[in-house]
C-alpha cells in the first residue's frame, strides 16, 4: 500500500512539474541583425495583447510575460519594426532568434530661417517667433483643450466640439474602443513610457492601438490640438493626449 501511494505521489509530482512547464506565462529569444547576426542591444519589445514592455539586454537577450498566439512588436531605431506572433512551438522548446532589418535613413533638407540677433536681449526676444497654442480648461474635465493660435472663435470652437461628442468623437472611439482601453496600462508600464518618449514616427502607437497615421492625426484634430502640436510632440505626449480625449469622451457620453 504504501509502495501504492508512493507512486502515485511521484506520478503527481512529475504531472506538475510538466503542466508548470508547458503553462509557462514568459517566452524569451535574443534579437540579431539580420545581416551580419550582430548583437543588438537596448531594442524595444511590446506585447501588443497584454499591453506589456521590456528591453534587450548587452547580449541581445530578453524575456517577456507573453502567451500563445500573443503578438510582440520590436523597435530599435534605424531598424525596420518587426511583428511577430508568439507560437506554440515558440513557448514549447524556448528561445528564439529574432532578426531585424536596417534602415537606410536618408535626411530630408532643413530649412533654418534666418533671424537676424543684435545682442540686446530686449530686442532679439521680439524677433524671435514664438508659437502659441492656448489651452483651455473647463471644470469638471481631466484638463484643457488646446484651441489653437488666440483668436474670438477659439472659446467657442473648442465648446462647441466638446458638447457634441456624437459629431466627431463618437464614430472614432466607438470603433476603436478595444484598443483604446489599452490606453490605461500603456501610460502605466514604465517601458512602453520610456520608448514612446524617444520616438516621434508614431509607429509603436500604430501598433498598439491599430489605427493608421492619419487615424492618429485626426483624433487629434478632433480633440482641437494644434497643428504644431500633432506635428511636433513626441509618441508619449501624442498617448497622453489621446488617453486624456478618450477619458473625457466617455465622461461626457454618459452624460
Amino acid at each position: 500500500m504504501k509502495r501504492v501511494l508512493l507512486y502515485i505521489a511521484l506520478l503527481a509530482g512529475i504531472t506538475t512539474t510538466y503542466a508548470q512547464v508547458n503553462d509557462s506565462n514568459t517566452v524569451s529569444g535574443k534579437v540579431l541583425n539580420a545581416a551580419n547576426d550582430q548583437i543588438l542591444e537596448n531594442v524595444h519589445i511590446v506585447n501588443l495583447s497584454q499591453v506589456i514592455g521590456t528591453i534587450t539586454n548587452e547580449k541581445g537577450d530578453f524575456n517577456i510575460p507573453a502567451k500563445v498566439n500573443d503578438t510582440l512588436y520590436f523597435s530599435y531605431i534605424g531598424y525596420k519594426p518587426l511583428q511577430v506572433r508568439v507560437t506554440n512551438d515558440w513557448v514549447k522548446f524556448g528561445e528564439v532568434k529574432i532578426k531585424m532589418t536596417e534602415l537606410g535613413i536618408a535626411l530630408e533638407e532643413v530649412v533654418v530661417a534666418d533671424v537676424q540677433l543684435t545682442g540686446y536681449l530686449e530686442i532679439d526676444a521680439k524677433r524671435i517667433p514664438v508659437y502659441n497654442n492656448y489651452r483651455y480648461s473647463i471644470s469638471g474635465l481631466n484638463s484643457g483643450y488646446e484651441g489653437g493660435s488666440r483668436q474670438p472663435g477659439a472659446v467657442n470652437k473648442v465648446l462647441g466640439a466638446i458638447f457634441n461628442p456624437a459629431d466627431f468623437l463618437y464614430n472614432i472611439f466607438s470603433k476603436r474602443s478595444k484598443e483604446l482601453r489599452k490606453l490605461r496600462k500603456m501610460k502605466k508600464d514604465d517601458e512602453i513610457r520610456n520608448l514612446l518618449e524617444t520616438k516621434f514616427d508614431r509607429a509603436t502607437l500604430m501598433a498598439l492601438l491599430q489605427v493608421g497615421r492619419l487615424d492618429i492625426d485626426e483624433i487629434l484634430r478632433n480633440c482641437n490640438y494644434s497643428v504644431d502640436f500633432i506635428k511636433f510632440a513626441n509618441d508619449l505626449q501624442i498617448l497622453d493626449a489621446i488617453s486624456e480625449c478618450y477619458e473625457e469622451y466617455k465622461i461626457l457620453d454618459r452624460k
